[in-house]
C-alpha cells in the first residue's frame, strides 16, 4: 500500500473532474473518484480501467463534514496516500438577486465554497505530516469578478479562491502545493451542446474547453518544482473576450 499513490477528485463528472481522474491514472495514479451519486460513476471507472489505470469510486456528499472526514480516512486507511487533490465542485445557477432565495444562496455556497474547505482541511491534514501533496480547487470566472444575475454563485467562487490563497500561503512553507485555477469560458459537455447549441458550434474551432486540455494543466501544476509553483491559473479558449 505504501507505493500507491492516489488523487482524489472530488466532483468527478462527465467533463473537467473525470479528464483530470484520467489524466493522473495514465500515471500510475489511483484515481479515487467522489461524487454525491456514486452510482454514475460507473462510466468513468471503467473507462479509466480500459485504459489500465486504477480508479476507486465514492458516493460522498461532500457538504456534510462527517463524510469527507470518513472518505479521506478510507482512503488513507485502505489504498494509500493522497499525493493529489483536486475540488471540482461546480453550482453554477443564475437567478435575479430579488428571486434568489435564502436556501438557493446557502446551498450554492455549500457547494462551490464549503465542501472545498472540509476537502482541503481534510487532506492537509495528512499532507503537513509527509511535507508534500498538492490541493487543486477549480474556480470561475465568477470567483474573480460578480455578474448580472450570478449572486450566489459568485459568492461561493469568491469564497473558494479567498480560502485557495489563504491555505496557499499557509501550508507553502510546509511542502503543499496549493493552486487555483480559473475556468473561463464554455467547457466542452454534454450540458452545453443542449443548452447552448451556438456556442457548442465553435468547439470545431477550439473555441470552447477541451476537458483533456484542462487535465493536462492540472497534471503540470502537480509536477511544478517547488522552486516555481504556480498559485492562480487561467484557462480561457484563444476566441474567449476578457
Amino acid at each position: 500500500m505504501t507505493d500507491t499513490k492516489v488523487v482524489l477528485v472530488v466532483g468527478a463528472g462527465d467533463a473537467t473532474g473525470g479528464a483530470v481522474a484520467r489524466r493522473f491514472a495514465r500515471e500510475g495514479y489511483t484515481a479515487c473518484v467522489a461524487r454525491r451519486n456514486g452510482d454514475q460513476l460507473g462510466p468513468l471507472v471503467a473507462r479509466i480501467e480500459s485504459e489500465g489505470g486504477k480508479a476507486t469510486p465514492f458516493a460522498c456528499d461532500c457538504r456534510r463534514e462527517d463524510r469527507v472526514v470518513d472518505l479521506v480516512e478510507t482512503i488513507e486507511r485502505d489504498i494509500g496516500p493522497i499525493e493529489a487533490a483536486v475540488h471540482n465542485i461546480g453550482g453554477n445557477v443564475r437567478f435575479p438577486v430579488t428571486e434568489t432565495t435564502a436556501r438557493v444562496y446557502y446551498k450554492v455556497w455549500e457547494m462551490g465554497c464549503f465542501s472545498g474547505f472540509l476537502m482541503g482541511r481534510e487532506v492537509a491534514r495528512r499532507m503537513v505530516e509527509r511535507e508534500r501533496g498538492t490541493i487543486i480547487f477549480t474556480g470561475a470566472t465568477a470567483g474573480v469578478r460578480g455578474g448580472s444575475g450570478f449572486a450566489a454563485f459568485a459568492g461561493a467562487k469568491h469564497g473558494l479562491r479567498a480560502l485557495a490563497q489563504s491555505m496557499a500561503r499557509e501550508l507553502g512553507p510546509r511542502g503543499i502545493h496549493v493552486a487555483h485555477v480559473v475556468i473561463d469560458g464554455a467547457v466542452d459537455t454534454k450540458w452545453i451542446q443542449e443548452m447552448f447549441p451556438e456556442r457548442y458550434a465553435l468547439k470545431d474551432r477550439d473555441g470552447i474547453l477541451d476537458p483533456d486540455a484542462i487535465a493536462e494543466n492540472y497534471w503540470n501544476l502537480h509536477r511544478q518544482p517547488r522552486s516555481a509553483w504556480t498559485f492562480e491559473l487561467d484557462l480561457r479558449p484563444w476566441i474567449e473576450p476578457w
